[in-house]
């Protein structure tokens, strides 16, 4: 996309209400120049023209990073995941490497941002972190060709998949051990014009690496998923496509911390608490 550089965020602003109710609309847009937060009008991939210009609606005023509290920086209407897109991730868990990208769903009430808590759910006696690098899609696609595919493409941010592993292997199929409230960690910011070939990912918990990859080691690159997954349903700016994670998966407990690292684009952190 033909566009000068955004690192775009969602942010809430000073005083925010904090027993608003949370499944009212909340945050503003904005963008992010060194430590300061430029408002705007609304989602920067909603004011993508058909050439790939960017032409955000920028406020008056501005805030620093300090004085606002992070959210996710995405409202996607479905995030789309691909699994075992790592051949050394596969092996781990004993599974064979898909013949074409294996496409699953996380509901959006599973999105949570920078800083907010993972729950482990009392039903799971498993929870698993999954870095990984996720694609913002940036205007409408359908049948897209993999030539094509990256025109589509908003930008990049950081994600996490949570994982419940026991109910992943119980249920057979991933919706529930993949689609919990908060297992879905994005964050900090969308970059628009961050390269992901051959960027390092890594995930740590508690300060402890857990995962250490390469994006160039991904089976299935990122014209391939767009191309494959927009024969079969259109993506609408805003929805996230997780690109997968490499090997390293563990389980996680509450009171931990994992972070989840790309190389040139930023840091994503949660706390994982015992569902109350």
């Amino acid at each position: 996309m033909r566009i000068v550089r955004f690192v775009t965020l969602r942010y809430e602003e000073p005083l925010f209400d904090w027993e608003r109710d949370p499944f009212q609309p909340r945050g503003s847009w904005g963008l992010l120049v060194d430590n300061l937060v430029y408002p705007m009008d609304r989602a920067p991939y909603f004011d993508v023209s058909s050439d790939g210009v960017v032409k955000p609606i920028l406020s008056i005023g501005a805030y620093t990073l300090d004085e606002v509290r992070l959210l996710a920086p995405v409202t996607p209407s479905k995030i789309v995941c691909v699994g075992r897109n790592y051949a050394e991730h596969a092996a781990e868990l004993g599974n064979d490497v898909p013949t074409e990208p294996l496409i699953f769903l996380k509901p959006p009430s599973s999105l949570i941002g920078p800083g907010e808590e993972v729950i482990y759910p009392a039903i799971s006696e498993r929870v698993d972190h999954e870095g990984e690098l996720a694609v913002v899609i940036g205007r409408r696609c359908r049948n897209a060709s993999e030539q094509d595919a990256l025109s589509y493409v908003f930008g990049y941010t950081v994600a996490n998949d949570v994982t419940a592993r026991d109910l992943q292997k119980k249920d057979g199929q991933w919706t529930r051990g993949k689609g919990f409230d908060t297992f879905a960690p994005v964050g900090p910011w969308i970059d628009t014009t961050f390269d992901p070939a051959d960027r390092a990912v890594r995930c740590l918990v508690n300060g402890e690496v857990r995962q250490q990859s390469s994006t160039a080691l991904m089976i299935y690159s990122i014209p391939r998923i767009i191309a494959h997954t927009s024969r079969f349903m259109t993506l609408e700016p805003g929805d996230l496509i997780m690109t997968g994670t490499p090997s390293g998966v563990g389980p996680v407990k509450p009171g931990d911390v994992m972070t989840v690292e790309v190389e040139g684009l930023g840091s994503l952190s949660n706390r994982v608490v015992a569902e109350r």
